[in-house]
């Protein structure tokens, strides 16, 4: 039941008929996964918080550097050196402090990732790195869970939703494991303009809070593809790769 205070903290949007009390009682019930507390994570995260996601458990082992505060707005000057997950957490605290935040300090890999994804309703892909993003899309196919994943470089990005559990596609059938090169993912070498990232990341936040209130998924078995320099979009299908080694047998 949603308390007074709810219902002024969230008031617009529970004017929208597609959430109304019973869309922020789901947020409030859910628990998200954010793996990535960078450019993308950080804006999903905070809109999530605000939005009133009852938990985030939020990953990262990265620290916060002088680079990043070009576009990652969950950290501060006065975090500098500190853990993303941490500083991401105190960000999502100051915003909404009835979330419950569980802040993962370490990287994920193939033998961590299933305990991180246990016990959350959606998983939200705001990574770097190939492997990191492999191993989480293994897990939320042996766990059945929805993957949302963004990426973004230079001035262009990209968002997918992958359920597999319901005979969609996976992660790697769109990109084949040794046809993706960690190098096309980092903004150290390729350069980022700051509101790209923030553009893909408050899109992840909007198609989390559109899965959890019940709305019909938007990039459901598709790619949302985003060129911001010339702001055009594309909306490409997506579907099942033959012998994908992840996906689960139909």
């Amino acid at each position: 039941m949603l308390a007074d205070s709810d219902l002024d903290r969230y008031s617009r949007q529970l004017l929208l008929p597609d959430i109304d009390i019973a869309g922020q009682e789901a947020l409030a019930a859910a628990t998200v996964l954010v793996v990535g507390l960078g450019g993308l994570g950080s804006p999903a995260a905070l809109y999530l918080a605000a939005a009133g996601v009852g938990t985030l458990r939020l990953a990262d082992g990265d620290r916060v550097e002088l680079s990043n505060l070009q576009r990652q707005i969950a950290h501060t000057e006065a975090g500098l050196g500190d853990n993303k997950a941490l500083s991401a957490a105190r960000a999502v605290r100051a915003i909404n402090h009835t979330v419950r935040v569980e802040a993962v300090e370490w990287h994920l890999d193939a033998d961590s990732m299933a305990e991180a994804v246990r016990g959350v309703d959606l998983v939200l892909d705001a990574s770097d790195r190939f492997a990191t993003r492999y191993a989480l899309n293994r897990a939320c196919v042996a766990a059945r869970l929805p993957l949302l994943s963004a990426a973004a470089i230079r001035l262009e990005g990209q968002l997918a939703l992958f359920e597999t559990a319901l005979g969609g596609p996976c992660y790697s059938c769109q990109y084949p494991q040794g046809a993706a090169d960690d190098s096309s993912l980092a903004c150290s070498e390729s350069g980022v303009l700051g509101p790209v990232v923030g553009v893909l990341g408050s899109l992840q936040a909007l198609e989390a809070v559109k899965y959890l209130v019940g709305m019909e998924p938007s990039l459901r078995d598709a790619v949302l593809v985003l060129d911001l320099r010339n702001l055009s979009l594309q909306r490409l299908a997506l579907g099942r790769r033959r012998g994908c080694p992840d996906c689960p047998p139909q």
